[in-house]
């Protein structure tokens, strides 16, 4: 645990207002829900929770399932992280901060699909080594929690409608499962 040196004070209605310096480094948005942790010596912690990372080795075995069936590399996110990782090394993508052009295909909630030369985009942030070819949000409740994603390499070229209805069809059953 690392100290901030930032000390707030907790008002009549029991609220701690989280710093926005703190926030904006942690990627804490409103409405993001925060896991309550306490230790003996009085210690509070608040982690932020991840509804999709609660899903852990599942989510890895399904990117696995997903890497085989496509002959793609694919990868699980939730809504800050790398969770899951198959067809490429997981050490370079698993845990890793996903990239803001993926948070981007998050909050629009619509598909990411490389066809045409449209842009890439890089699945984690500072590193363009690995891209994504297929974006899908995982939606839960409405909102995006997550994303199912095929990795993009110069042999493969564009994505096709097969590929896109593999990676939504998997995000749409990840967001049910948590239900």
């Amino acid at each position: 645990m690392k100290a901030t040196g930032i000390v707030r004070r907790i008002d009549d209605l029991g609220r701690v207002v989280i710093p926005k310096e703190i926030r904006r480094t942690m990627r804490i948005r409103e409405g993001d829900p925060l896991e309550i942790y306490t230790e003996s010596d009085g210690t509070v912690i608040f982690k932020k929770y991840s509804p999709i990372g609660e899903l852990g080795e599942f989510a890895s075995q399904y990117a696995e399932a997903l890497a085989h069936t496509a002959g793609i590399p694919a990868c699980i996110s939730d809504k800050d992280t790398v969770i899951a990782v198959s067809g490429v090394s997981k050490k370079e993508l698993m845990n890793k901060k996903i990239s803001d052009d993926i948070e981007k295909v998050m909050s629009q909630k619509s598909t990411y699909v490389l066809k045409n030369g449209a842009k890439n985009i890089s699945v984690s942030d500072g590193n363009d080594s690995y891209m994504a070819g297929i974006a899908a949000p995982i939606i839960y409740d409405g909102d995006a929690i997550g994303t199912v994603m095929f990795l993009s390499s110069p042999e493969k070229g564009d994505f096709g409608e097969l590929e896109q209805k593999l990676a939504e069809s998997a995000a749409t059953f990840l967001g049910k499962t948590i239900e």
